[in-house]
């Protein structure tokens, strides 16, 4: 996870910079629309952000070793995230695919949807979001693989700049048995589309 910047502004500092760009809009920020606007813009990003307070170990670390031997894919399909792109600030929504193979013990499955939500609710590409969901349910659970695809729109790409509506950025990493075997990952892939 990023680190977060020591000196962290106020909220006055932080609603005085949204009316500043309101300003370099062109428009009034003291006009009765938009009169609370920075103050709603503040709370927003308190929110959208929060994934930079979270520790996504944590939320792992609480698992279950009472699997009846269970070691066969567990996978979490479509799993709702919103994002934001650290380049515009622009939205990314999308879907994550989460699928391991235990190796002894698991772990809640509310959990590995925390895990993408404390990773997403930050400035983020899709890219290092696809190897930090991976990285750490490897590191933490020790499974014997980890697969993670992210399908997702990217504002950037649809509201601005080349202005390409319905396009999709596919990410995956495969870890453990998921990179070496050919047919576990093929499994997994096959899963998604149950």
């Amino acid at each position: 996870m990023a680190k977060v910047h020591q000196l962290k502004p106020s909220q006055k500092q932080v609603e005085n910079a949204v009316r500043t760009l309101l300003s370099w809009t062109g428009d009034d920020p003291d006009r009765k629309g938009l009169k609370e606007t920075p103050s709603k813009v503040a709370r927003a990003y308190k929110e959208c952000f929060r994934g930079y307070g979270e520790d996504p170990e944590k939320l792992l670390r609480r698992t279950f070793d009472e699997t009846a031997g269970y070691d066969e894919i567990v996978t979490l399909r479509d799993i709702p995230f919103e994002s934001f792109c650290e380049h515009h600030l622009a939205p990314i929504t999308g879907f994550a695919r989460v699928g391991y193979r235990p190796n002894g013990r698991v772990v809640g499955i509310s959990k590995i949807a925390r895990v993408v939500d404390a990773f997403a609710k930050s400035l983020q590409i899709q890219e290092r979001l696809t190897a930090q969901i991976a990285d750490v349910i490897e590191k933490v659970l020790q499974p014997q693989g980890v697969a993670v695809v992210i399908k997702a729109t990217h504002g950037c790409m649809t509201t601005r700049g080349v202005h390409k509506q319905g396009v999709t950025l596919v990410t995956s990493r495969m870890l453990g048995c998921f990179r070496d075997s050919a047919s576990t990952r093929q499994e997994f892939m096959t899963g998604l589309n149950i």
